[in-house]
């Protein structure tokens, strides 16, 4: 090989490698596996044990779960398409089966997860006005994932108050 054949391969090397580890690209990598994780968690929970909660101020075990997918399609939506979020419609027709809430779960992944595919790089680094002061969207990929790893903790010790035993973690 000559030396500039060298050099362009690392160079693009360097570049496909750049590409292949984009904060997107390790986002939606974590993304699936979170979704995995969480499903296997809704799936450990007998049905009959979804109203289970640990004291009256805490959330049902059906809740937990129907709140994550709230905050995962209004900050989905909100944040990276330009559809307007309804809050009021995930109020309607509240399902109370546990396949139905896990089917609901993981669509909301799903929705997610292409919302963030198509979204491009320079939109990471665009700023909105949050509750909580302006943030990049590239803080709103965080709060996402930080929000299910919040209230899947939650939900391992309701399983374990239940003598369940968790599923093994996945934490990448």
């Amino acid at each position: 090989m000559t030396k500039k054949v060298l050099i362009a391969f690392f160079l693009i090397s360097g570049i496909v490698s750049a590409q292949q580890f984009s904060v997107k690209t390790a986002f939606l990598e974590k993304w699936k596996n979170s979704k995995k994780y969480l499903l296997e968690i809704a799936d450990k929970m007998p049905e009959d044990n979804y109203e289970f909660k640990p004291t009256a101020r805490e959330m049902m075990f059906k809740e937990q779960l129907l709140h994550i997918r709230q905050n995962m399609l209004w900050l989905g939506t909100t944040y990276f398409t330009k559809e307007k979020f309804d809050r009021e419609v995930l109020k309607e027709n509240v399902p109370q089966k546990k396949s139905e809430i896990i089917k609901l779960l993981e669509n909301a992944f799903d929705k997610v997860y292409t919302q963030v595919q198509n979204s491009t790089k320079d939109d990471l680094q665009v700023e909105i006005d949050f509750f909580a002061g302006r943030k990049s969207k590239l803080q709103i990929l965080n709060l996402l994932q930080d929000h299910v790893t919040h209230h899947r903790g939650q939900l391992i010790v309701y399983l374990n108050l239940n003598e369940i035993k968790p599923p093994r973690y996945v934490g990448w």
